[in-house]
């Protein structure tokens, strides 16, 4: 039974809405803008800032009009440099605004580490909670574009090792919105990676062709207007008892097509944030199914994976029936002319479906 329906159902009617009244369906790029626009509005501290985001709108147009209409100091173009971007935005945070910086591609984000890591991640904790650093990393991550080795990698893992760092990663425009203005709103430092494989809607199993028509997707009705969702909740994308699927990002999307064209009634969690992880909701389906299924699109050596893998064995090993799995992208150089293959498809997938559900 599809679980995505009845659980934004649910929460639309707990979100904060303000001023919500009417929905609209759209794409992932389109939610995100939304987010950005209304947080601009609502909040004067909210700035927005990175390469090209202001005048041209973003690479991927995630900024479009942002800056004619609130205007080039709330909205604004800045160097090519990543180190340069982030640490002026844990400088606006400490100063009292939240900034939300864009970089471009997550592959760019590493000379910014530093400032991620030894700064905003430790503010809080180093003033003795005189200052904070509430900003909100955004930067589309993944492959799918044919990108190559610079502009397509899946760095998640490196921000959930760092104590202080939220990690978050939706897989659908309505959660796009949601978690992106609750990360803007929140008083610690946020990596919002979003999936750009899946900007302008999911993709089947097979990666190459889009779910037509995305229109038609539940998950691309958004309400109008504020919402937010909590950080630190999974969302049940789909409910049944033979095996529980952990994913996050584009994989959520592949894991459920492939499910359903083998038939496996899975619970299928959409984790959406990695940090804080909804531990609960992952003890509660592990416990009742008894096998669990972790995909990522990341390399598999030290991937999140191993820490759901390790969390799922430390608190669930005694409902276990079948030793957990993952499928994940493989230990190399990202493949620019063999993205497809690296990506964790359909027969990847569904080997370990047939493992686990055979032990």
């Amino acid at each position: 039974m599809s679980g995505d329906v009845k659980d934004q159902t649910a929460e639309k009617a707990g979100a904060k809405t303000g001023e919500q009244a009417t929905e609209r369906r759209i794409n992932m790029i389109e939610a995100i803008n939304d987010a950005l626009d209304i947080m601009l509005e609502r909040d004067p501290d909210v700035i927005v800032l990175g390469e090209d985001v202001g005048y041209f709108g973003g690479v991927f147009r995630c900024t479009a009009g942002l800056q004619e209409k609130h205007g080039k100091t709330r909205v604004f173009d800045t160097p090519i440099s990543e180190c340069g971007i982030i640490g002026v935005a844990v400088g606006m945070g400490a100063y009292g605004l939240r900034p939300v910086p864009e970089i471009q591609f997550a592959d760019y984000i590493y000379p910014g580490l530093d400032q991620l890591i030894s700064e905003a991640a430790r503010l809080r904790y180093r003033s003795a909670t005189d200052y904070i650093a509430p900003l909100t990393v955004r930067s589309p991550f993944g492959g799918g574009i044919f990108g190559g080795q610079t502009h397509s990698q899946s760095p998640e893992a490196l921000f959930t090792h760092v104590s202080g760092l939220k990690t978050v990663i939706p897989s659908t425009p309505y959660d796009a919105k949601g978690l992106l203005i609750s990360a803007i709103e929140d008083n610690d430092p946020v990596i919002f990676f979003e999936p750009k494989r899946i900007y302008n809607g999911p993709f089947s199993g097979y990666y190459d062709k889009p779910v037509e028509p995305w229109k038609k997707h539940e998950a691309s009705i958004v309400p109008e207007g504020y919402y937010n969702i909590p950080l630190g909740k999974a969302r049940k994308v789909t409910e049944g008892e033979q095996l529980t699927v952990l994913a996050y990002g584009t994989m959520v999307h592949v894991a459920e097509s492939v499910c359903k064209t083998k038939g496996v009634e899975a619970d299928i969690l959409d984790l959406r944030t990695l940090v804080p992880l909804d531990i609960e909701a992952i003890e509660a389906s592990v416990e009742r199914t008894g096998r669990c299924l972790i995909v990522h699109e990341a390399t598999r050596t030290s991937g999140f994976g191993a820490e759901l893998s390790a969390l799922v064995t430390e608190r669930c090993f005694y409902h276990l029936e079948a030793p957990v799995e993952r499928v994940t992208g493989f230990d190399t150089p990202y493949p620019h002319s063999l993205e497809w293959a690296y990506f964790p498809g359909p027969v990847r997938i569904g080997e370990a479906i047939d493992k686990i559900l055979k032990d």
